[in-house]
């Protein structure tokens, strides 16, 4: 066996030795638990949702995750017990999300360290696919009366995680933005747009453009049965530049117009079938359902600004409106 370097160990004594006993023991456990298969939190911080502020973390491997106990109490308002009792009913097993179906849903959470400490937590997707477990059942008129709070619930979660997805908004808060590069965000935009337009397809319900008339006052259909120019504009701003961080920019490079002020597609055209268009649906009738709850343009634009914040945009206070 190979001797231990003496200048080695009298300087890891010196440094231990200006340590508190606090710091010594974190970094004792810290690599106990390293030993013991624990992946470490490179980076954490807090991010708020439907008003709560809850912990969340970006793993080593770079999973971002959010306390188990938070999304519980997140969901129900209480953090004790697990959530398997909240997945288990078996009026919601054809709408549970896929990982959780096959029972253990609490052995499913990923154990972590952090500071020295365990953690137990769950992906951040996790949380929208549990929402929409609730929120598909719900329109299905499948959920028990005692479920149905958590289904509305949902909603909030997820028009609150609607901005650019949780993935970027635990990204800010933890500052793990600062460190990724534009390669992460292309491969998100990738992950959204095609690289050549795809054939033309009906996207965008005629309720979605029936509710901004109602709401701006104008009648239904046009006489000529077109639209105002600036249907496009309050088309990008109520959906493309709040779907993704960027996106916006990307399909006006992808998709420019022409020297006769046309684009040769739509841009709903270029997004991509497994990821893009079902985003773009979900937030399209997130959108139509904060129209239907509203009377007035700017009633409606207040609701859209505090759920589906722009990048950039500060959140607005959640006052009743």
């Amino acid at each position: 066996m190979q001797a231990k370097d003496p200048s080695k160990q009298k300087g890891a004594l010196a440094r231990s030795a200006v340590l508190t006993p606090e710091r010594r023991k974190e970094i004792a456990t810290k690599a106990a638990l390293k030993r013991a298969g624990y992946i470490s939190a490179s980076h954490s911080g807090n991010i708020v949702i439907g008003g709560a502020s809850i912990p969340c973390a970006v793993l080593e491997d770079g999973r971002r995750v959010v306390w188990q106990r938070e999304v519980v109490g997140l969901l129900t308002g209480n953090k004790k017990g697990g959530l398997g009792r909240y997945l288990s009913p078996a009026n919601l097993e054809p709408y549970a999300p896929e990982k959780f179906k096959s029972g253990g849903f609490d052995e499913t959470a990923i154990s972590f360290e952090i500071n020295g400490r365990k953690a137990h937590g769950f992906e951040a997707e996790d949380i929208v696919e549990i929402c929409r477990m609730y929120m598909n059942a719900r329109r299905a008129n499948a959920l028990l009366p005692s479920q149905i709070h958590l289904a509305a619930q949902a909603e909030i979660i997820v028009l609150s995680l609607a901005k650019v997805g949780i993935t970027a908004l635990i990204d800010e808060a933890t500052g793990y933005q600062e460190i990724r590069d534009r390669k992460a965000l292309q491969s998100l935009l990738d992950a959204y747009l095609k690289k050549e337009h795809a054939a033309w397809a009906k996207r965008f319900p005629d309720e979605f453009y029936r509710e901004m008339f109602r709401l701006k006052d104008w009648v239904y259909p046009t006489v000529s049965g077109g639209k105002p120019g600036v249907v496009g504009r309050y088309t990008n701003d109520l959906v493309y530049e709040r779907l993704a961080p960027g996106l916006l920019d990307e399909l006006e490079h992808r998709n420019p117009k022409n020297e006769s002020g046309y684009r040769k597609a739509k841009h709903h055209q270029w997004m991509t079938d497994d990821i893009g268009h079902p985003a773009l649906a979900t937030h399209i009738h997130s959108v139509m359902g904060l129209m239907r709850a509203s009377d007035t343009w700017d009633q409606f634009m207040t609701m859209m600004n505090r759920s589906f914040v722009k990048k950039g945009d500060q959140i607005p206070l959640m006052l009743d409106i």
